[in-house]
C-alpha cells in the first residue's frame, strides 16, 4: 500500500493540485485535507501548499494557522509526522511556531516569478534525503514576501543545528544569509519558498529536481 500524503487546501490555496500531482508521480497516495476539518484522515506525511490562504489578510499566513486543520498538524508535527511548507505554507509554518523566523516583503519589494537554483545544505531531512549535500537543484520561485528574518541567535542556532535545507546561489530577495528553506530541530518539518512541485518534470518545469523532495519523505515514512 503506498503512503498517503495530505495536501491541504485553504481559501486561496492555488498550488494543493501541483503539490497532489508531485506526491503522485513518487509514488504517494494524495489525500484531500480541507482547511476547516480537524481531520487528517490516516495520512502519513502533509504538505501545506503555497497560494494566497485567506487571501494573505493581516500578513502572509496569520490567519491560516487558526484553521482546525492546523491545530491537527502541529499535534502531529510535534509525534513526529513530516510536513512540508511551501511559499505560503512555509509563512503558515512560521505562524503556527513549527519552525523559527518569518517571511517579509522582498528586499525589492516586487513579486518575483523566476527559475532560481538552490544548493542543498542539508541532506539530514525527512524531505532531502535523496539529494547529496552541496548539489545545485533548479525550481520555480514565485512570490511577494519571500524574504526569510530571525534573529542573529536563531540564525545562529539554524546554521550550527545543519538546519539550512536549501540556499539560493543568486539571493534575489534579500533572505538573510541565502536562506531559502530550514528544517525542524528533528528534521521532520521543513519550510521553502520556492517550489519544488513545479518542478518534477523536465517537459513542464525548469528540470525534475524538485522530485527528490518527495522521494525523501516517502523513504522517511517508510523507514520509520
Amino acid at each position: 500500500m503506498s503512503p498517503k500524503v495530505g495536501v491541504i487546501t485553504f481559501p486561496g490555496t492555488l498550488d494543493d493540485i501541483d503539490a497532489a500531482r508531485a506526491a503522485r508521480l513518487a509514488g504517494a497516495e494524495p489525500v484531500s485535507l480541507w482547511h476547516a476539518d480537524a481531520d487528517l484522515k490516516g495520512v502519513d506525511a502533509v504538505i501545506v501548499p503555497g497560494g494566497f490562504s485567506y487571501g494573505d489578510y493581516l500578513r502572509a499566513g496569520a490567519i491560516a494557522k487558526f484553521a482546525p486543520v492546523m491545530g491537527e498538524i502541529v499535534e502531529a508535527a510535534n509525534k513526529g509526522m513530516p510536513v512540508l511548507g511551501i511559499c505560503n505554507g512555509f509563512q503558515v509554518l512560521c505562524e503556527t511556531g513549527l519552525l523559527p523566523g518569518a517571511l517579509t516583503r522582498n528586499a525589492n519589494l516586487h513579486f518575483i516569478c523566476r527559475d532560481v537554483w538552490l544548493e542543498v545544505a542539508s541532506n539530514g531531512t525527512a524531505w532531502s534525503t535523496r539529494y547529496e549535500e552541496g548539489a545545485d537543484v533548479l525550481v520555480p520561485l514565485k512570490s511577494g514576501e519571500g524574504r526569510y528574518q530571525a534573529s542573529d541567535e536563531v540564525l545562529d542556532e539554524l546554521e550550527g543545528e545543519g538546519r539550512v535545507v536549501f540556499r539560493y546561489r543568486e539571493n534575489l530577495n534579500g533572505s538573510q544569509r541565502d536562506i531559502a528553506g530550514i528544517s525542524s530541530a528533528n528534521g521532520r518539518v521543513v519550510g521553502l519558498m520556492p517550489h519544488p512541485e513545479h518542478a518534477t518534470e523536465a517537459l513542464t518545469g525548469p528540470s525534475d529536481d524538485g522530485l527528490g523532495i518527495f522521494y525523501s519523505a516517502l523513504d522517511a515514512v517508510m523507514t520509520a
